[in-house]
């Protein structure tokens, strides 16, 4: 067995990327061996800045032959259709090579084509080059003079099977069996022939090619020269994973900024180190901090190089230091600035700033939020007055000189403002916190008036925007409503919050009237109907996701919202609960047996005769004494479960429910549906349609598996 080494070497490519190319490559040449009959044992995937890279081990020298099958055109077809079967076979191919079969639309001409097999060389010789052709990448572009593409330019493609060179062109270039180390301190060309001379050929020549090793060495290097400062690193996961994409030989350096610059919000020297010079900032455990919290922030900070700089580093820290220093000059004066204006000045600004096209000016959703937030937060209990202020201020520092410099503090600069300008503590906290969840793992607000503000600002967007037509397609979503919607649905179920998105829809789709109105009609009932009815849809299978992502069945989940309005998360989570622990019972999984046998019956029935057996069964019909004690226990468990249900008690309304199944199997024993005295058989449906309805009051057993 071989091993194939691949390796496409160009310009940095961009860290964000990095990864998913890399997996991306591995993928499709693995996927298309596999198509050629090239089975392989294992592969691995490696990305640096300046290389993508790909082993596959196992692999065979040549491809095993085929047999094929290849379908031709009916008995009896016109000339041109078998003449173009017959070209398409290869040369020297005729009729009697065929094989005559039947199927469905009478006999066809079957081609047998026994394929040897190649070379393993000559077909990936032709599988890579049309995979770099076509490599998905989020952005590349053309350069020279044709029209291939890459995400940066192409300088040199490396590729071997067993050893030996697979030759090949892409863009010019032809493929070999070298590749080049660190830009700076190792550039010599190094020939390789396989995995275990490649990577430790490149540690050699200061290349680290597995991401994860170099994003481990920046987190030891930082933390350590943060301990031996006495101080200690922030910790910053997605910083230590794109400092491992622009970098091939990681090396961690401290840096300095004069400490006057610690007047400054925390937030704001964390954010200028990161997003500007990806840099890491420290915590000093023995300093508190005047802006409150635990711990006050270094002036110093660590940052990551891509050399062993024969000085130490010391020109490059001073390098960093001199733009550190002028980012958080430029911030100073910033935060200066917009504390001697008004935040209710600001917010009065934000009628020139525009939210959309169609749905008007920042200050526009700033009135609905406000007023949306103080009814939901009434409904969770929450202060009305304090919602409504925060959600007016809430968005006040999107005209701010700092969030334009850094948008990355939209939010947080707003409380800073507020709090020195005396605003209440809760409401400047709820400003800071209205954007919350903005991520799937991202930490929610923490006080109520915070949640009612963040929902009511999330619901408005997804409101605005199905009232304009512009929902997530596919795999597009530029407004991140679906983000929106899970962050919604967090709040809620993580806040054992009671909420009606229905309503809250219904209520507050009517601020958005001309936007609903369509061909110059004013918005009417349909519309919001058909709103209301999408979007909570859309919430539903957020939701789904969402119950999944946390362990739920994903039967459990389908079968509670197609019975529920699915507008009241915690409720629909108590039942997927209580559905789940019941299920694990034998009377849970004998009376689901029991339920899906009635339910399948009247599905055929009603499909057969066209009509819905909802009406009460007449007790003077019933002739056997299992449907007379069946109809007993229904009356009974429908007055008793519906008691339980309504009160929320999921777990004792099944158990009542759990009661019916000694009964259930009494009737399908002795009972049969379908018999030939119409009244009889109508009414034995309708004793079975009680069943689904006492059932589908938690779920629809029909769509529990098993």
């Amino acid at each position: 067995m071989a091993e194939l080494l691949l390796e496409v070497f160009s310009e940095d490519i961009p860290a964000r990327m990095q990864v998913k190319a890399a997996d991306d490559l591995r993928r499709l040449v693995t996927a298309a061996l596999a198509e050629a009959g090239l089975d392989h044992e294992g592969a691995r995937a490696f990305a640096t800045p300046r290389r993508l890279a790909l082993s596959v081990s196992g692999l065979p020298a040549y491809q095993p032959d085929r047999r094929e099958e290849k379908r031709g055109p009916r008995v009896g077809a016109n000339a041109k259709a078998v003449k173009g079967f017959l070209d398409s076979l290869g040369p020297g191919m005729s009729l009697e090579d065929c094989e005559i079969r039947e199927d469905k639309k009478g006999p066809r001409y079957i081609a047998i084509l026994n394929r040897p097999g190649r070379p393993s060389p000559e077909l990936i010789a032709e599988i890579v080059p049309a995979i770099i052709a076509r490599f998905p990448w989020p952005k590349s572009m053309r350069w020279g003079a044709g029209d291939f593409r890459w995400v940066r330019p192409l300088r040199s493609i490396l590729c071997v099977f067993d050893g030996e060179t697979v030759p090949f062109e892409v863009a010019g270039l032809k493929s070999g069996h070298t590749t080049q180390g660190h830009r700076f301190m190792a550039p010599k060309t190094i020939g390789v022939s396989r995995l275990d001379d490649y990577e430790p050929a490149l540690k050699a020549a200061n290349v680290m090619l597995d991401h994860d090793e170099r994003a481990q060495a920046i987190g030891n290097g930082a933390r350590n020269l943060a301990f031996a400062q006495g101080l200690e690193l922030i910790e910053d996961d997605d910083l230590i994973a794109e400092n491992a994409g622009l970098v091939e030989w990681p090396v961690t350096l401290a840096g300095r900024f004069d400490e006057a610059f610690l007047a400054l919000p925390p937030e704001v020297i964390v954010t200028a180190l990161k997003a500007h010079q990806k840099c890491f900032a420290l915590h000093d455990r023995k300093r508190s901090c005047r802006f409150g919290g635990a711990a006050a922030l270094a002036n110093s900070y660590i940052l990551v190089a891509d050399i062993e700089a024969e000085d130490g580093g010391r020109r490059i820290v001073a390098g960093n230091n001199r733009v550190i220093a002028a980012r958080l000059a430029d911030a100073r004066f910033f935060f200066d600035s917009d504390r001697k204006r008004p935040l209710a000045d600001m917010a009065k600004a934000l009628e020139t700033v525009r939210f959309h096209q169609k749905l008007g000016s920042m200050a526009d959703k700033t009135n609905r939020v406000a007023a949306l937030a103080g009814g939901i937060a009434e409904l969770i209990d929450a202060d009305r007055e304090k919602a409504i202020s925060a959600a007016k201020l809430a968005k006040a520092d999107l005209v701010s000189g700092m969030v334009g410099e850094f948008p990355e503090l939209q939010g947080v600069m707003g409380r800073y403002y507020a709090l020195e300008q005396g605003i209440d503590e809760q409401i400047c906290d709820a400003m800071a916190e209205h954007y919350r969840p903005q991520g799937v793992y991202d930490a929610l607000p923490t006080s109520r008036i915070a949640k009612a503000v963040a929902m009511a600002d999330k619901l408005d967007t997804l409101i605005g925007f199905w009232a304009i037509e512009e929902t997530p397609t596919g795999s597009r979503d530029p407004y991140a409503l679906r983000r929106a919607a899970i962050g919604i649905i967090r709040i809620i179920v993580d806040g054992g919050l009671r909420l009606h998105l229905g309503a809250l829809i219904a209520q507050h789709q009517t601020r958005f009237a001309p936007e609903l109105a369509r061909d110059g009609l004013a918005c009417d009932r349909l519309a919001c109907d058909r709103l209301a009815r999408n979007l909570l849809s859309f919430f539903a299978e957020r939701l789904k996701a969402y119950l999944r992502d946390k362990g739920a069945r994903h039967d459990l989940v389908d079968a509670v919202l197609a019975a529920d309005r699915h507008d009241d998360p915690v409720s629909i989570l108590r039942k997927v609960e209580a559905l789940d622990a019941f299920l694990k019972t034998d009377d849970g999984l004998n009376l689901l047996a029991g339920v899906k046998r009635a339910g399948n019956i009247l599905r055929i029935e009603e499909k057969k005769h066209g009509a819905i057996h909802n009406d009460m069964p007449d007790r003077s019909l019933f002739a056997e004494e299992p449907e007379i004690a069946l109809g007993a226990a229904m009356d009974h468990v429908a007055i008793q479960s519906g008691a339980a249900i309504a009160k929320e008690e999921f777990h004792a309304g099944l158990a009542s429910i759990a009661t019916l199944r000694k009964a259930i199997d009494r009737f399908f024993d002795a009972v049969m549906v379908n018999v030939d005295d119409e009244a009889i058989r109508i009414n034995r449906l309708r004793l079975l349609n009680r069943i689904r309805e006492v059932t589908v009051a938690i779920a629809d057993f029909a769509k529990i598996e098993g």
